[in-house]
């Protein structure tokens, strides 16, 4: 859920250490932004940035991208990263994913994370899904040959739409569960978010696919 708009949030995120304005301007070159050339991983969506973060620590030889639409919830992410100790491979940008392509160039990266995306139920607004086949055919274009996307939900349509988008956009399913939690081989090493945290706690099942091109 998006958090209300919180005054002055643009020119915190405008003059943070943490952003990357003008992300076009990277593009072919993010491996600069980090002075090194490891792998990019992006996370579409990341809300307040718990799974980034934790991932990013985690992982050091890394580097990771968050990317978010919404002033607010960004603002989020910037005050953790600010309060806790600065992680020198992870950035984020704000910016609304339907632009990735101008963002990134063809296979820079090589994973993509999306969480607990917005369902837009209606069906008018299947394609704004985050897993449509309209989305996949830009994360096809960014995406290294043999990179893989990660798609967690708590929502069951969301997740069965997501299925039914990938034989017709050129995707396949590597690895498919219906309750991530109590499936003990896709949980090794599993990083939770805080909407992950939040519905596993109440009993809810988590749905998790691996795809690959």
């Amino acid at each position: 859920m998006r958090l209300r708009n919180i005054s002055g949030s643009r020119e915190i995120i405008g003059e943070s250490e943490f952003v990357i304005r003008e992300p076009e301007k990277q593009k072919g070159s993010w491996r600069s932004v980090f002075g090194n050339d490891r792998p990019i991983h992006i996370e579409i969506g990341m809300g307040k940035g718990r799974f980034i973060m934790d991932m990013a620590k985690a992982y050091p030889d890394i580097n990771y991208i968050g990317i978010e639409k919404y002033s607010s919830v960004l603002l989020r992410a910037i005050q953790k990263m600010e309060q806790k100790e600065a992680l020198p491979n992870i950035r984020f940008v704000r910016m609304d994913a339907e632009t990735i392509t101008e963002v990134f160039r063809e296979k820079e990266v090589e994973r993509i994370y999306l969480n607990f995306s917005d369902p837009w139920p209606k069906d008018r607004h299947a394609k704004r899904r985050l897993p449509s086949k309209e989305f996949l055919a830009r994360y096809d274009k960014i995406l290294a040959k043999e990179g893989h996307l990660e798609f967690k939900t708590d929502n069951k349509d969301l997740f069965l739409f997501a299925l039914e988008e990938l034989e017709n956009a050129g995707w396949r399913a590597e690895k498919v569960t219906y309750d991530l939690h109590r499936d003990e081989e896709m949980m090794r090493g599993n990083i939770m978010t805080e909407y992950e945290d939040k519905f596993s706690s109440l009993g809810n099942p988590i749905y998790k696919y691996i795809i690959v091109r």
